[in-house]
């Protein structure tokens, strides 16, 4: 009886710490900026966190690795879903999990989606959420036991995206920023990520972030290959060699840049594996989270 008591206590605890770990925090508690009054008809859908859409009010939702384990290093996970819906499950919670398995303190992004109903310019909606949310890691560096200065990001297709724009664009910071505290992540993770909005654009997610419409100047803009300088973050990308959804020349295309500008970048092309595949490619043995520990290590993000 008494190890059943004790195996009870332990399991409640466990589950306790669970939950307070994963416990969504709002990234805006005092109002979301760039935001209008949300129509009654827009309403945050939700199958059963696997896919996710019309998000207006965003969170960050902490996943803390086993007590002792943590390094210090931070990531931000951005699920895609074409800036129309979040693949949270398989791009985000899971991924999360692993990050926490090497002493990684991981970051579940829920952004807001690009939309004219909600947004006075949802050109830049979910920038400012990429940016709070390196911004809210950073000032509770401490409370998290994180190094400011090891808070990277990652995402995937559209949110791959979004963290190549967080890479490209943090000297334009898009959100109040009274402390001065910096939104650039320290490293970026792109897994078969929408890079550029030209030749090679995922159409759907460059018509969901900046219009059909758009003119050359935004198109050129959000080509995130074009906004590349000497002062990019650390680079980790991964494709599959037949995504027959976003054209592998993104990766290339990014990679290159990052090659030009000597920012140091590594890349993995997979032969075969399509899109979307988050953690595991069901068409190789080869484990693309095993390159990244790796790429992390090297870097010394995982020492502590």
């Amino acid at each position: 009886m008494k190890n059943l008591l004790t195996a009870l206590v332990l399991t409640a605890s466990t589950l306790a710490a669970s939950a307070q770990q994963q416990t969504p925090l709002p990234l805006y508690p005092k109002g979301v900026p760039n935001s209008k009054p949300t129509p009654a008809t827009y309403k945050e859908t939700s199958n059963d966190r696997t896919w996710i859409t019309k998000v207006s009010v965003p969170t960050l939702t902490p996943y803390l690795p086993a007590k002792g384990t943590a390094n210090g290093t931070a990531v931000v996970i951005c699920p895609g879903g074409a800036y129309a819906g979040l693949a949270y499950a398989h791009e985000g919670i899971a991924i999360a999990q692993e990050f926490n398995k090497i002493g990684v303190t991981a970051f579940l992004l829920k952004y807001r989606l690009p939309s004219d109903s909600i947004m006075t310019d949802k050109s830049i909606g979910s920038l400012q959420d990429g940016q709070r949310a390196i911004q809210m890691v950073r000032q509770n560096a401490t409370k998290w036991g994180i190094n400011p200065q090891r808070v990277g990001i990652i995402g995937f297709s559209a949110g791959g995206h979004l963290a190549s724009t967080e890479g490209t664009h943090f000297d334009k910071v898009v959100i109040d920023n009274k402390d001065n505290i910096s939104v650039r992540p320290d490293f970026m993770m792109l897994i078969y990520p929408v890079i550029s909005f030209g030749e090679k654009a995922h159409v759907g997610s460059r018509e969901n972030l900046i219009g059909k419409d758009a003119t050359q100047q935004q198109i050129d803009l959000y080509s995130n290959e074009k906004q590349v300088t000497a002062n990019t973050p650390p680079t980790f990308i991964v494709f599959a060699e037949d995504d027959d959804v976003v054209p592998v020349e993104n990766g290339i295309l990014m990679y290159n840049a990052l090659l030009q500008n000597k920012v140091p970048v590594e890349m993995h092309l997979m032969p075969k594996g399509g899109h979307g595949f988050g953690l595991n490619n069901p068409k190789t043995k080869a484990k693309w989270f095993d390159w990244a520990k790796g790429w992390i290590d090297d870097n010394g993000w995982l020492s502590k």
